[in-house]
Formats: structure tokens, C-alpha cells, sequence
């Protein structure tokens, strides 16, 4: 195990290595204002701290929750797993 310390931000290709998904999928929950992010320098340049990727992780876990609950969360079938 490494003892050099995580970096604080992270980059889309990294959020979405993370989340097991395409980072097309990270650009579009930053548009969406649903994972937050910064743009440093030049166009493109995308940030998530570390921090604000955990916060999105605990709050779709909340939302899931919160959809089990309610009955509105359908089974996820084998197309769930490839997202």
C-alpha cells in the first residue's frame, strides 16, 4: 500500500474510473449540477475535489434509498451493470 497521500481533486477521467463509468457520463452530471466540479484554466479543464465526489457518492445512495422506500426503484436487470 502507498503511504503518498490522495490527491484533493480529481480529474473527469478519474471521477468516472471510480464510478465505473464513461467520463462523457461525469460531463453530464456536472452539466446537470448534480456532481460538482470547477474549470481551471483552458476550456475543457474540468475538477472535482475529492470531497464533492464523495458527497455525490452518499447522496444517490440517499436517493436510492429513499426510492426503495417509496416503490419506485424497478429491479435492475444485467443492462444496469455496463452503465
Amino acid at each position: 500500500m502507498s503511504d503518498e497521500p490522495k490527491p484533493r481533486f480529481l480529474t473527469p477521467t478519474q471521477v468516472a474510473e471510480e464510478l465505473n463509468v464513461k467520463p462523457n457520463q461525469v460531463h453530464a452530471l456536472i452539466k446537470a449540477g448534480e456532481l460538482r466540479a470547477f474549470q481551471v484554466g483552458g476550456r475543457g479543464m474540468w475538477r472535482i475535489g475529492r470531497q464533492d465526489l464523495q458527497d455525490y457518492i452518499a447522496e444517490a445512495y440517499r436517493r436510492t434509498a429513499e426510492r426503495i422506500t417509496a416503490g419506485d426503484l424497478e429491479d435492475a436487470g444485467p443492462e444496469a451493470e455496463e452503465a
